[in-house]
Formats: C-alpha cells, sequence, structure tokens
C-alpha cells in the first residue's frame, strides 16, 4: 500500500530551520509568525525530530539556503523570490541568520547539506546520492516555505522515484489560510502522503513491527 512505509528505507529532510525564519530576531519570520501560531508549527517539527529521532533507524538531513556577498551581486537573472531575498539580503552565508534555530538544529548523525542556493534542494545539493548511499526510498519533507522549497523538492523526489510525505503541520508559508488551502492542493499532488506528525510517527511504528 502506499501508505505503507518500509522499515530502514525511510529519511526525513528538514528544510531551512533556520534563525532567519524561527527566531523572533530573524528578517523573515515575522511573515510566517501567524502561520507558526496558528499551525503550531515549531512545536509540530520539534515533536517530529524528537520523534524520529527516537526510533534511531531513520536518518535526518538538513538544508538551508544561504547567499555570499558575490551572489547578491553577480546574478544576472534574479527570479521574483531570489529578488526578495537578495533585496532584504536574507539568509546571508556565514552568519546568525543562517545558523539552525536551537531547538531544531542537527544532532551528530544528522546529515548536514551543502547551502541550496535555488528552491529545489534535490536539484541543488547532493541530497540524492546521500538518500542513495543510505537506502532512504520514503521521503519525508518538513519545514519552510512550504510554498516554494518544500512543494518543489517533493515535486522532484516524486518525479525521481521517491516515495513523499509532506505534512500538514510540520510547515508553514506566507499568506494565512488562503496560502495554507492553495498549498495542501498542491502537495496533494505532488505527494503520496500528506499527513500530521502524529499519524506520521505512528506509521513508522506500525512499519517496525
Amino acid at each position: 500500500m502506499a501508505t505503507d512505509y518500509e522499515r530502514g528505507r525511510v529519511g526525513l529532510l528538514l528544510v531551512d530551520l533556520v534563525n532567519e525564519n524561527f527566531s523572533e530576531d530573524g528578517n523573515a519570520y515575522s511573515i510566517y509568525a501567524p502561520e507558526f501560531e496558528r499551525l503550531g508549527t515549531i512545536d509540530s517539527l520539534k515533536k517530529l525530530i524528537a520523534g524520529v529521532r527516537q526510533r534511531k533507524d531513520v536518518p535526518v538531513f538538513y538544508s538551508r539556503t544561504s547567499f555570499t556577498d558575490e551572489d547578491y551581486s553577480s546574478w544576472k537573472h534574479v527570479s521574483g523570490i531570489h529578488r526578495q531575498m537578495f533585496d532584504n539580503r536574507l539568509f546571508q552565508a556565514d552568519t546568525w541568520n543562517t545558523e539552525f534555530y536551537p531547538g531544531l538544529a542537527p544532532r551528530p548523525g544528522d546529515v548536514v547539506l551543502p547551502p541550496h542556493k535555488s528552491l529545489d534542494v534535490l536539484h541543488h545539493t547532493d541530497l540524492e546520492f546521500q538518500l542513495r548511499q543510505r537506502g532512504v526510498e520514503y521521503l519525508a519533507i518538513a519545514g519552510v516555505s512550504g510554498i516554494m522549497a518544500v512543494e518543489s523538492t517533493a515535486r522532484t523526489a516524486m518525479e525521481r522515484g521517491f516515495h513523499v510525505t509532506t505534512f500538514t503541520d510540520a510547515i508553514a508559508a506566507p499568506g494565512g489560510l488562503v496560502t495554507y488551502q492553495a498549498m495542501m492542493r498542491g502537495l496533494n499532488m505532488v505527494s503520496h502522503r500528506v499527513v500530521g506528525v502524529d499519524d506520521f510517527l505512528a506509521s513508522l511504528d506500525k512499519a517496525a513491527r
């Protein structure tokens, strides 16, 4: 069944859990804060990460965006989302802003990927190589933004033959309920499952039996 996982074949990708997005002092926090509160995103992410680590056989992958001074000044073709980031100097490399948010940060044994400069983590990092090396076939993706990096990566993962899970709660995007509803429609098109954290963890337990 598409809703069943195979033990030892599941991985979790966490996207852009950095101070820029999750700390009250981050430059992007204000655009996410209402949805973080409405959805309980931060608590859901904490529950997801802790639950996966307790199960021990699910590798955790971290990805983050960062840009250098050269990136900000030298790109010839700058998309709308990159213009917003560049104009506001978001995700500046080697600063506090691109450090992982405390409480959601990697631990020894987690895989920290090279920074991605565009939306699709699979296309712009060695994530697929890392997944294949660990035998991951079922990829769960959480984090922000749900309508940008999460959806882009989920779509590519589906097209490359992975079973994709995305979340209703361990996720957020700017724009309130209307954007959230559109995000859920989009994720349901490119994912094999769109579930809450509790249901996902229960499915892992089922696979372990």
